[in-house]
């Protein structure tokens, strides 16, 4: 349906129904552009994102009216990221030897799904709660399966001792933790709102957003590498050579521009919600081509539609994975195209103000496992070539959940 309202309506509106509500849909740069533009008393992600997922419902109205997780992740986590980078790296190298212990001679095969997704809930949470934590399986399996009440069961005793700490030894004592669980509960502390059961609740919040999506787009990407296994070469030279002069650090992710590519491409052609750029009118509204939307309205773009219409991108149906390391080549664009930029026409990422706050920790940790894969292991589809169709569950674009991804330790 979404394709079908674009093909027809390409540069207008039109509306799907969901089991619940109609929804409309903008299309084209210029409307687009006037949804994002909108001022947050006219429209609301927030808002939005509660009509369409029910967050309100699972976490509580406090941590829907009250999302301090999303200042934390702009300010806090988005500037920590050349710091914490090694913890990152650390827990990616870690998590992989223990969970694809892969040999030189023979192919293990690997659920890709379950195995990435505890890959991801570690690395993440080693920034959000640090060791040993992120490794506790209890613990794992709450963030990745998710029952919420049971948060309090690993989180509370430690925000208790936090606390304790900041009033003993104020806010700077000597072994201060340097992870969201700290910000969030110094946060909420100079807000008058340090609760644990609040804090607990934005972070499962935060691990909501951050594991599904995370996991999903890495696996979109892992497809594509084990059905095309000749993308090793370039991307391995790229590393290699990178990791060589700068080490394990977010600069060398920076300088990865293949591997940035490819991950960008693959975001392009799969994507993990075909739609995005979700809004809730507050107000009528009244769109540059005299179009007006009353108030309550949920508002979204066609994300897949957009990334595969031939006047956004050339040959929109083909895979290709360096398309933008060879359009950031050219004069005057080696900054433009990168794996976290948003346009109007590459909402992947949402666009605008409230483009996804994450996507510069994501983006980075995304990379960091994908390196990782690429010079320590070889990957290969048992049906070579052939990568396995994706799942949609009403919006959402899954990778296949089933697959098999056959992985061998990389010979010297």
């Amino acid at each position: 349906m979404l394709q079908e309202g674009y093909d027809k309506y390409k540069g207008g509106m039109f509306k799907i129904p969901l089991p619940d509500r109609w929804i409309v849909v903008v299309t084209g740069s210029r409307l687009v552009d006037d949804l994002q533009k909108f001022p947050d008393d006219h429209v609301s992600f927030l808002e939005a994102a509660a009509d369409l997922t029910h967050i309100n419902h699972i976490f509580g109205d406090e941590a829907h009216h009250n999302p301090l997780h999303l200042t934390v992740i702009r300010q806090q986590l988005t500037r920590q990221l050349v710091t914490l980078f090694p913890d990152v790296r650390d827990e990616i190298s870690t998590a992989f030897q223990e969970l694809i212990p892969a040999k030189e001679n023979e192919w293990t095969p690997i659920n890709a799904t379950s195995v990435i997704r505890q890959i991801v809930a570690r690395a993440s949470n080693r920034v959000f709660v640090g060791v040993p934590l992120c490794r506790d399986p209890g613990y794992l399996d709450l963030t990745v399966n998710f029952a919420v009440d049971s948060g309090v069961k690993y989180l509370g005793k430690m925000i208790a001792e936090r606390t304790q700490n900041m009033e003993e030894y104020g806010a700077d004592w000597s072994e201060r933790p340097n992870d969201l669980l700290q910000w969030l509960i110094e946060t909420a502390s100079k807000s008058g709102k340090l609760r644990a059961s609040f804090i607990v609740r934005l972070m499962m919040i935060v691990n909501f957003a951050a594991i599904h999506t995370s996991s999903n787009s890495f696996l979109h990407a892992l497809y594509h590498l084990a059905a095309d296994p000749e993308l090793m070469q370039p991307l391995r030279e790229e590393i290699d050579a990178v990791i060589k002069e700068d080490g394990w650090t977010k600069a060398a992710m920076g300088k990865m521009r293949k591997l940035d590519s490819f991950m960008r491409e693959s975001q392009r052609v799969n994507g993990i919600n075909g739609v995005s750029v979700m809004r809730k009118a507050l107000k009528d509204l009244h769109f540059s081509d005299g179009t007006r939307i009353p108030a309550g309205t949920v508002l979204v773009t066609a994300a897949n539609a957009t990334h595969l219409d031939e006047e956004n991108f050339h040959n929109p149906d083909i895979f290709d994975p360096f398309r933008f390391s060879d359009m950031r080549d050219e004069d005057g664009e080696s900054t433009k195209h990168q794996f976290v930029s948003t346009s109007v026409d590459y909402v992947a990422f949402g666009h605008g103000k409230h483009a996804c706050p994450g996507r510069f920790f994501a983006a980075n940790e995304l990379k960091a496992m994908m390196a990782h894969v690429i010079v320590t292991y070889d990957v290969k589809f048992s049906n070579e070539g052939v990568r396995p169709a994706n799942k949609w569950i009403a919006t959402t674009i899954a990778p296949d959940p089933t697959a098999t991804v056959l992985f061998r330790k990389r010979r010297a």
